[in-house]
């Protein structure tokens, strides 16, 4: 099964943003593949303000969450593996949602099926002597 918590993650920010609060979203900064400024990590940490006015370029699919912004005036390209999500939540009253422990590393994508080839369609001309 492909896991919810991209679906939630989604959710929960547009939850956020349509109730004009500020999205911070919690990080496992250890997790494999992810690219955040190690010099902010704490405990193997950090907490991102992922909002509109912190960020460039916000997407969020079943992949992760990626996006530029600056930190301490440097700009950086940051990748949120969706494992490595830990939380989402309001800055302001710090509602959101802790997201469920999922196994990301099982998951082994089906291949695509190979369509079958179309019919011909129309006419073919034939030579007649």
């Amino acid at each position: 099964m492909i896991p919810k918590r991209s679906y939630l993650l989604n959710a929960t920010y547009e939850w956020i943003a349509d109730n004009t609060m500020t999205p911070y979203l919690l990080v496992d900064a250890d997790y494999p593949g992810a690219v955040v400024p190690r010099e902010f990590v704490n405990d193997g940490q950090i907490v991102l303000n992922i909002s509109m006015s912190a960020v460039k370029h916000l997407h969020i699919d079943k992949e992760g969450v990626s996006f530029e912004a600056r930190f301490s005036g440097k700009p950086m390209q940051v990748f949120v593996p969706m494992g490595a999500a830990v939380a989402l939540y309001a800055k302001e009253n710090n509602d959101g949602l802790v997201f469920p422990p999922e196994d990301f590393d099982a998951l082994d994508p089906e291949p695509e099926p190979t369509p079958p080839e179309p019919p011909q369609k129309g006419f073919t001309l034939k030579v007649v002597k």
